[in-house]
């Protein structure tokens, strides 16, 4: 999926702010 590619392709940081957007979405 082009999502966890682009979890994945993210730093740690990034990732961690992504997940929590995509969470509080």
């Amino acid at each position: 999926m082009s999502l966890s590619i682009a979890i994945v392709g993210l730093p740690n940081v990034g990732k961690s702010t992504l997940f929590n957007a995509l969470t509080n979405n």
